[in-house]
């Protein structure tokens, strides 16, 4: 997520920052934005010279020291409410005074989030969808004390990056996560208690309801553990057993089979 939100930005004409404590994750993200120009340029949507412009706005950096003098922080760490907040403990030292951190968080509260930072008002939801530089979708998820002008800031960031944002207010899983989640639990579900093999529920999905991706293999792309750290979000939110996670998902999780990022999930994946 976080190398994709970076190459729409910087194709957009945003001086951008990616940063990660992992130089081996750099060098990946850096890679994987190379090739996803590369097709754009291969398809005809990006010119060579655009391409290197876009690069040339991209820079990796290993600490968020860097970020000294940025305008816009979008993190984009692992979905844990204790990760993320000290991340943007450390932004709100860090940064200017008048920058805005946000959230690409797909189901924890903004408002949580803020309360871990000095400046509350400056802290919203960005949640792009996966993957980045394909989907069209930003939900823009003000906290209690998101200013007007921080989400009019966003909003006018997210246009210019080609996207199309959509407001929503805090609740566990907004409305993304809270209707696809249950969904992609009720399928596992059905595969956990013999209704059907992974590829019958996808199949049902994708041609009676018209899905472009069945479920299971939707939650393969967002990865298994991201899937039951929205569960338990929404499960201990609402305190409604209807979140529940599917045991199959913990046993899957527990056993390191997470989907496309392992190489196996409900699918096995080459490479």
């Amino acid at each position: 997520m976080g190398h994709g939100i970076a190459q729409v930005a910087a194709q957009s004409g945003y001086e951008v920052l990616l940063v990660d404590v992992v130089p081996a994750a750099l060098e990946r993200g850096r890679a994987s934005i190379g090739k996803g120009y590369e097709r754009l340029v291969s398809k005809g949507k990006l010119s060579a010279e655009d391409r290197d412009a876009a690069l040339g706005r991209l820079k990796t950096q290993g600490s968020l020291d860097a970020l000294s003098a940025a305008d816009l922080v979008v993190e984009a760490v692992v979905e844990r409410l204790e990760v993320k907040q000290s991340v943007l403990s450390d932004l709100d030292r860090i940064c200017p005074p008048p920058a805005i951190l946000a959230s690409n968080t797909s189901s924890i509260s903004i408002t949580k989030l803020a309360r871990a930072t000095q400046r509350p008002a400056q802290v919203i939801g960005m949640h792009f969808m996966n993957p980045v530089p394909v989907m069209q979708l930003i939900e823009v998820i003000r906290g209690l004390a998101t200013s007007q002008e921080t989400y009019d800031a966003v909003e006018a960031a997210s246009r210019r990056m080609g996207k199309t944002p959509v407001e929503v207010h805090d609740a566990p899983g907004f409305v993304s996560n809270r209707v696809l989640m249950p969904m992609i639990n009720e399928a596992i579900f059905c595969l956990s208690e013999g209704v059907g093999k992974p590829e019958a529920i996808d199949e049902v999905m994708k041609l009676g309801m018209n899905h472009p991706m069945g479920p299971l293999a939707l939650a393969d792309l967002i990865g298994l553990d991201v899937c039951l750290d929205i569960l338990k979000v929404l499960h201990d939110g609402f305190g409604d057993p209807k979140y529940r996670p599917c045991p199959l998902l913990v046993k899957m999780v527990d056993a390191g089979f997470i989907g496309r990022k392992s190489g196996r999930g409900f699918y096995e994946y080459g490479g």
